[in-house]
């Protein structure tokens, strides 16, 4: 029997196909991360940009509905998650709407919320009403610390919290410190929320995050290519532990500035953090500019 990480893996894609060839590879997967810059890679939605065909609102989500159930055949018991559309203007009760819409899409859907004002507001509601989340866009403790505390009053529905390594690497910051971080601020937690490593970029974040055992890592499918290549490798069993102890010695630290630890209260109210980033704006600012494109605005 293979061996497997306790961490779930996730596969990053809105293409069903890619969802087989990673079952192929690693015999399994625990779910699949979506949103609408991937589905715009999906071939069949590819090819009908390219001829210079744009979509209808309808046509945009009929075309995501059916993605996603496609995905959801391949991975029946897995977890999917579905992001809704949300501009800078938009607000809570917009992304509730939109959230509820989707979410009776599958059994089993994430609601991908970003990690701002309005989608912590929408989350605390949600999370009430028992729809599963998964906080996307966050890039500080203080927005994960947020996120813990707006959807603690969930009784049913399962939460997590995406960081971004890669576009933290991108600003010159060490993206995988923040994971590490946040894992050491949710240890003494009631674990509600499961960190969900995402922007993941190469074999040696998957590896990194590996070691640290997050509780889910998302990845594109050339990460588990290489994974496979390296017979699917685990951290502390096929590698040397010690290794990741300096992460200048595995990580590029010779160009990236060190995330430091913060001590961070989770009891308080969500607007007491300070959730404002600015990777986060310019995240949300490009989902809406991929949406809109889909739509020919």
């Amino acid at each position: 029997m293979d061996k497997r990480p306790t961490t779930k893996l996730f596969l990053d894609s809105g293409n069903p196909t890619d969802t087989q060839k990673a079952i192929d590879l690693l015999g399994y997967l625990d779910g699949q991360t979506t949103n609408p810059s991937l589905v715009a890679q999906n071939p069949e939605i590819n090819m009908k940009l390219t001829n210079g065909t744009r979509l209808s609102e309808n046509e945009l989500l009929e075309e995501y509905r059916k993605i996603i159930q496609d995905i959801k055949k391949i991975i029946p018991e897995g977890s999917i998650s579905i992001e809704v559309y949300a501009d800078l203007e938009t607000k809570s009760e917009q992304m509730i709407k939109q959230a509820l819409e989707f979410n009776e899409w599958i059994e089993n859907a994430h609601i991908k919320l970003p990690t701002n004002k309005e989608g912590l507001i929408a989350a605390r509601e949600l999370s009430i009403s028992g729809v599963n989340l998964n906080m996307t866009l966050c890039f500080s403790q203080q927005q994960a610390a947020a996120v813990y505390s707006a959807t603690k009053v969930a009784s049913s529905s399962s939460v997590y919290v995406s960081p971004f390594i890669g576009r933290l690497d991108d600003i010159g910051l060490q993206g995988v410190d923040l994971i590490a971080n946040i894992k050491q601020m949710y240890e003494n937690s009631d674990h509600h929320v499961e960190l969900l490593a995402a922007s993941v970029r190469n074999i040696k974040q998957f590896l990194y995050c590996l070691y640290l055992q997050v509780d889910i890592i998302t990845a594109p499918l050339k990460v588990y290519e290489e994974w496979a290549k390296l017979n699917k490798t685990l951290p502390g069993i096929d590698l040397d532990p010690a290794q990741f102890m300096d992460m200048g010695e595995y990580l590029d630290t010779k160009h990236l500035q060190q995330m430091q630890y913060e001590e961070v209260d989770l009891n308080k109210s969500p607007e007491l953090y300070e959730i404002s980033h600015e990777l986060t704006t310019k995240g949300i600012v490009k989902f809406a500019q991929d949406w809109n494109a889909l739509l020919g605005k």
